[in-house]
């Protein structure tokens, strides 16, 4: 869908609103507060976090705050390396614009042009879809094509390569659909086109000339830094660093690693059009494009502001203006933001390390009263919190209603019956083993994951694919041959796209 009306469009960035330094300066101490009352222990506050701001091409503030791990002694400062999560978009956005204002492709150069074996399904969005599409998320690919295979072990390139057999979420072009594997494909296509990988395209495009040197996208990097934040997830009410997260898969998409002070750097380079320094780094109308509405995300669920999409980057037309931003998660334990106002010269950053939380969008929106409106206007905390503790919320309850124990349960066939290698050209193949006198689960390349079956009524067992959601079950449901042997196994999880059924090997 276009963006808004061009009147329409036209008023919103007449909304000019300049913030002297002073009052930058006074939110920024208030800021302070209100960050220190955000960490700890309890479910709205984060172990740890970071937040840069950024006014008319200078740094204004700079700290860290709380603890890297919960439950040890090292803090949190301005150089702690974080885990962006979906951050990482805006960020290899600045890195493609980068790539089209050196003439290693256009925005809207075709990725069969540059890679004529990235295909998706059909052979017109094949032909035709660029890095503009990919980038916006309008190139059909349903929101979670890929995510699914990467839980499973798949890298980068076996991920890409099998988008082609994904039915689209809507036509090419017309619908919205997030996409982290989308965007991952016009990443490396870019990368490809100047001769790069995308690990060295972000480094030498972007984090080299901006001395970034914290900042990286390979997770190696992330993990040699020992100042680094773990991700936390709540157990039993508190924050416990259980899991780790590897986004190599989807580097472009939530796979980069950075500190508050690096993405300062970033930050300034946006605000300023693309001058870093006092030298054009990159070309103004490369970079522009990366902050033109292209696709509709209805309203804002909190402030209600008019939300768009451009290339990696949350357009919105709110009460105080344009800005440019983009939220980051990890299920696993990561938070990130970052909100540009362009015609104020005024951006902030904060990097949290624990989910579900609301404290970044929180601490941002009211350092933004601050400085425009010299107080508060309403609690933050409260409808954010609320926004990110129930995005599974409904998922989990429904599954938990649809797989509560059944009354009267059918007993399984023999176990043996169930088991045998199952496959399909999506998912590759899987085996279903008994074990210690139940089913056993294992999938993905090298074996990668191992799942332990729970029978739940005749032919549908029961298992838990997230670790982050263990009060969360999926079905896996076996059809029966003449031969009174499993004949399919589909596993509800994976069959979003209708891909999810495997049929048993000879």
């Amino acid at each position: 869908m276009a963006a808004p009306a061009g009147a329409q469009a036209d008023a919103a960035l007449e909304i000019k609103r300049p913030v002297a330094r002073d009052q930058v300066l006074s939110a920024a101490q208030q800021l302070e507060e209100l960050a220190l009352k955000s960490v700890g222990s309890g479910p709205s506050q984060m172990p740890g976090l970071a937040i840069a701001v950024v006014h008319e091409g200078e740094v204004v503030f700079l700290k860290g705050f709380g603890l890297r791990e919960e439950g040890k002694p090292d803090t949190v400062d301005a150089d702690t390396v974080f885990q962006l999560a979906s951050l990482s978009k805006p960020v290899s956005s600045t890195v493609v614009a980068a790539l089209v204002g050196e003439g290693a492709l256009e925005w809207d150069t075709p990725v069969s042009h540059i890679n004529p074996g990235f295909q998706l399904q059909g052979a017109y969005p094949s032909q035709q879809v660029t890095p503009r599409d990919l980038f916006s998320h309008r190139s059909g690919l349903p929101g979670d094509a890929g995510n699914e295979l990467e839980a499973l072990g798949f890298d980068r390139q076996d991920i890409l390569s099998k988008l082609r057999q994904v039915p689209p979420a809507s036509s090419f072009r017309a619908g919205y659909s997030y996409s982290n594997f989308g965007l991952t494909a016009g990443a490396v296509a870019a990368a490809d086109a100047a001769g790069l990988s995308w690990e060295d395209a972000t480094r030498q495009k972007l984090f080299q000339p901006l001395g970034m040197a914290a900042t990286s996208s390979r997770h190696s990097d992330f993990v040699a830094q020992t100042n680094r934040s773990a991700l936390h997830m709540l157990d039993d009410g508190h924050w416990a660093a259980l899991l780790v997260r590897d986004a190599d898969a989807q580097a472009p998409a939530g796979g980069i690693s950075s500190t508050v002070r690096d993405l300062a750097e970033w930050m300034k380079l946006e605000l300023s059009g693309g001058i870093y320094n006092g030298n054009r780094l990159i070309p103004a109308d490369a970079l522009s494009a990366t902050h033109q509405p292209l696709m509709t995300r209805g309203n804002n669920p909190v402030t209600g502001a008019s939300s768009f999409y451009g290339l990696g980057w949350n357009v919105e037309f709110e009460r105080y203006g344009l800005s440019w931003g983009h939220a980051g998660a990890f299920s696993v334990g990561a938070r990130t933001l970052v909100t540009l106002y362009p015609h104020s010269g005024l951006g902030i950053v904060v990097l949290g390390n624990s989910f579900p939380s609301g404290v970044p969008e929180a601490l941002a929106a009211s350092f933004f009263d601050l400085a425009f409106e010299g107080r508060v206007t309403r609690n933050w905390a409260e409808p954010w919190n609320a926004a990110y503790a129930g995005l599974f919320g409904p998922a989990i309850a429904e599954a938990e209603q649809t797989y509560a124990k059944p009354e009267t349960v059918k007993p399984a066939l023999d176990l043996d019956a169930y088991a045998g290698r199952y496959a399909n050209d999506y998912f590759g193949e899987a085996e279903i083993a008994v074990s210690d006198e139940k089913l056993v689960l294992t999938m993905g390349p090298d074996a990668h994951s191992r799942f332990d079956l729970t029978h739940f009524d005749r032919d549908i067992f029961l298992y838990h694919p997230a670790p982050e959601m263990p009060e969360m079950p999926v079905a896996v449901s076996f059809t029966i041959g003449a031969d009174g042997r499993g004949a399919t196994v589909t596993m509800d999880d994976l069959n979003s796209s209708g891909l999810g059924t495997l049929t048993r090997k000879p």
